[in-house]
C-alpha cells in the first residue's frame, strides 16, 4: 500500500463525542475506552502523516438553530437537532485537540449527514490527489463510518475500516458491524495491521 496514494479519513473526531462534557461522550464512552479507539488513531495519523499519506477531517457541523435538517426529522438526525449537536462554532463541534488538523492535512466542510461523500466534496479531494487507497477510522462504527465505507467501495477505492479505531453506542453494535458489514464493503484491519501494510509489509486482512 503506497502511502503516496493513500488517505486516512477521519470521521467526527469531534468534542461531542471525544471529550469529557461533550453532549454524546458518555454514549460512546464505553467502546471509545474497550478499543482505545482515540489513542489508536492519533498513533495511525502520527505514523501515516510521517509516511506521506494524506490526511482526511471530515466533521460534521449544523448551523445554531439547525436549518438543514427538516422541521419534523427522525432517526440520528432527529437526536442531533434535539440534543443541539455539533452546533458551528461551539466547543462541541471542535476537532478533539489531539487530533487537531496540521500543516498538511484536510478539513473537509459540508457533512451534514451520514456519509462522508454525500453532502462534500471529498471524492473530488480525493481524486485530485490520486488516492486509490481509503482507510476510514471514526464515528458512529455502525453509522457514518458504514455510510461512508460503502460509498467509498462503489465509488471504486481500496477500502480499509480501522477497526479498533471507531466507536458506537454499544460494544454488540460495533462488533456486529465489523464482523458483518464491514468485511463485504471493505478490508478491516487493526491499526497495526494497517500500519504495517503502509509500510510495504504484507499482512493478512482479518474479517473480525
Amino acid at each position: 500500500m503506497n502511502p503516496k496514494n493513500t488517505a486516512v479519513v477521519l470521521i467526527e473526531f469531534q468534542n461531542d463525542f471525544t471529550t469529557k462534557g461533550g453532549k454524546l461522550h458518555d454514549a460512546v464512552k464505553p467502546v471509545m475506552e474497550s478499543t482505545g479507539m482515540l489513542e489508536n488513531t492519533v498513533a495511525t495519523v502520527d505514523e501515516a502523516r510521517k509516511a506521506g499519506a494524506t490526511i482526511v477531517h471530515v466533521p460534521i457541523q449544523f448551523a445554531p438553530d439547525f436549518r438543514e435538517i427538516s422541521n419534523s426529522p427522525y432517526g440520528i438526525l432527529k437526536g442531533c437537532k434535539d440534543g443541539e449537536t455539533f452546533q458551528k462554532g461551539t466547543w462541541g463541534a471542535e476537532i478533539v485537540d489531539a487530533l487537531k488538523p496540521q500543516g498538511s492535512d484536510i478539513v473537509v466542510e459540508g457533512k451534514r449527514g451520514l456519509d462522508g461523500f454525500a453532502t462534500t466534496n471529498l471524492d473530488f479531494i480525493l481524486r485530485s490527489r490520486k488516492i486509490e487507497n481509503v482507510a476510514i477510522a471514526g464515528f458512529l462504527t455502525n453509522c457514518c463510518v458504514e455510510s461512508t465505507m460503502r460509498t467509498a467501495y462503489e465509488l471504486g477505492y481500496n477500502v480499509v475500516t480501522l477497526k479498533d479505531c471507531a466507536a458506537t453506542v454499544s460494544e454488540e453494535a460495533h462488533q456486529n458491524a465489523i464482523e458483518h458489514d464491514f468485511p463485504m464493503f471493505s478490508h478491516p484491519l487493526t491499526h497495526e495491521e494497517f500500519l504495517t501494510e503502509l509500510a510495504g509489509k504484507k499482512v493478512a486482512a482479518a474479517a473480525t
